[in-house]
C-alpha cells in the first residue's frame, strides 16, 4: 500500500519530496522506475513493437517544453473550509487517433522521479478532450504514486528541473478496471492494449 499523502499545507508552500519506507522504495524502483524512464514512455523496450507516437496533445493553459503552470502544481494548491486540499487538474486536447482505437487512457508522469501524478482510463475515444479539473462520468481514476485515485499535483523545484509528461494512449480495449485500481495493475493493462500515444511534456525552466 503506498504511503498516504503530507497533511495539508499553508497556500503556496512548497511540499518536500515525498519519501517511501523502504520495502515499498524497492517495489517502485522495480516496477514504476521499470516502465516509466524508458524513452517510450509506460512501455519497456520490445515491448509492443514500436509504438506509433501520431498523437498529438496539446493544451490551451500548457505549452511544450515551458514551465508547468503554477494552477497544476503543489505551488497553486489552496486549502478549502474543510481543511483538505483542493487541486486542479489542466485542461487537455488531443487528435490523431487510430482508426480501431476503442477507449483512451491518460498518464501524467514524471520519468526522471519514476513517479505518478495521475491515471485516468476508459475514456471514451469521442471525447477529444479533457476539461480543466474535470473527470468525465464514465471514466476511472488508477491510485497515483500517494496511493490516491485523483491528480496529485508536481511539486518543481527551481533547483532540480524535472520534465513532466502528460501521455495520452489510444487502446484497442477498454482496461475494465475497478476505479482506485493499482499503479501496478492500470500500468500493465495500458501496456497490454495500446495501440498509439502522444505526449506533451513541461518543464521547470
Amino acid at each position: 500500500m503506498f504511503p498516504a499523502l503530507p497533511s495539508p499545507r499553508t497556500t503556496g508552500a512548497r511540499r518536500a519530496p515525498r519519501t517511501f519506507p523502504g520495502a515499498l522504495a524497492g517495489a517502485l524502483a522495480a516496477g514504476t522506475a521499470l516502465t516509466l524512464t524508458t524513452g517510450c514512455g509506460l512501455f519497456s523496450p520490445g515491448q509492443n513493437g514500436d509504438m506509433p507516437d501520431d498523437i498529438t496533445v496539446t493544451s490551451p493553459l500548457m505549452q511544450e517544453g515551458r514551465p508547468l503552470a503554477d494552477a497544476y502544481s503543489c505551488v497553486g494548491e489552496e486549502t478549502g473550509q474543510d481543511g483538505e486540499r483542493e487541486t486542479v487538474s489542466p485542461p487537455l486536447t488531443w487528435s490523431g487517433l487510430p482508426e480501431d482505437t476503442v477507449s483512451i487512457a491518460l498518464v501524467v508522469d514524471d520519468p526522471q522521479a519514476a513517479e505518478v501524478f495521475w491515471v485516468l482510463y476508459d475514456l471514451d475515444p469521442q471525447l477529444g478532450e479533457l476539461r480543466q479539473n474535470t473527470v468525465p462520468a464514465d471514466a476511472r481514476q488508477g491510485l497515483n504514486s500517494a496511493g490516491e485515485a485523483s491528480y496529485d499535483p508536481p511539486c518543481p523545484e527551481e533547483d532540480d528541473p524535472h520534465g513532466y509528461r502528460f501521455t495520452v494512449y489510444a487502446l484497442e480495449a477498454p482496461l475494465d478496471l475497478p476505479e482506485g485500481a493499482e499503479l501496478g495493475s492500470t500500468l500493465e493493462a495500458i501496456a497490454e492494449r495500446a495501440i498509439g500515444r502522444g505526449s506533451l511534456v513541461t518543464g521547470t525552466g
